[in-house]
Formats: structure tokens, sequence, C-alpha cells
């Protein structure tokens, strides 16, 4: 799987106007900010005591949304999900998907030490206002219709 740093991730979007930021984080987790021109399809859903679940229309939602030639970044808070988010479109034939190492928060080892810092760790261009059409309601509507 192709790995990206954040700083590397933003200089490929502002060269490649092409270039999709795919954000797999929950609704919740993309509406307290991500990075700019993000699109949201959370690979998890958060529910109120609960907790994370599988979204059962990731795949559906992304083919969807996104052609399969596309270049696309996918990142999540600190680079789990997004791995798995690789995998899996790997699997449905993207042919170039590449993991932002470190998320949109930053990782960490067990004693709170920075391994790989996150988008917003650098101070990268982040919003916390939704761009019409990047919200999963609008991205899940494309799915149903086709």
């Amino acid at each position: 799987m192709k790995e990206t740093s954040p700083k590397e991730a933003y200089e490929l979007k502002q060269s490649d106007p092409d270039c999709i930021y795919l954000d797999v984080r929950s609704v919740p987790e993309f509406e307290a900010g991500h990075a700019e021109r993000a699109l949201n399809i959370p690979l998890l859903h958060f529910s109120p005591g609960a907790g994370m679940s599988p979204n059962p229309d990731f795949q559906a939602v992304v083919e969807a949304n996104l052609p399969k030639n596309a270049r696309i970044i996918v990142g999540c808070k600190t680079g789990g999900r997004s791995a798995k988010a690789c995998y899996i479109m790997s699997g449905m034939g993207y042919t170039d998907v590449t993991n932002l190492r470190g998320g949109f928060v930053g990782a960490m080892d067990n004693f709170g030490n920075v391994t790989a810092p996150g988008w917003s760790m650098l101070n990268l261009p982040t919003c916390a206002v939704c761009k019409e059409g990047s919200q999963y309601g609008t991205l899940a509507g494309k799915a149903t219709k086709g």
C-alpha cells in the first residue's frame, strides 16, 4: 500500500486539483473539522452508547462518487481506518489510492509521543464548515439513485 505524509498530500493536492482527499472518519469527526476540499465517506459509523460499527454502504457510496482511475488520498483520525479503506478500495479495482500516514489528528505511541504528525497538527488548511456536496448524506444519496 502506498503511503504519504500530510505535507506531501497537501503539496499533491495543490499541484493536482483533480486529486481527491477521501476522509473515512465518522460523520461527527468530519463535521468537527477536516482537510479543505475533503469528501466524507465513513468506513465506520458512530452510534452513541454503542461505539463504532461498520458502514454497510461504504463500497456502494465510494463506487457511486469516485472514479476507479482517480488519484485518491485516504485519511482518517490517525491512519488505521484509512489503511483498511485503501485495502478495500484496491480490492474494488481502484488503481491509485494512498494512505495518509498520521491521518488528520496524528498517530501516537502508548506514551503519548507523536509517531506520525497529522494534517491538523501541521497546521495545513482545514475547515469546519462542510462544502456543499462533501457531506456523507449527499454522497450516499448518489449511491441510492444509481
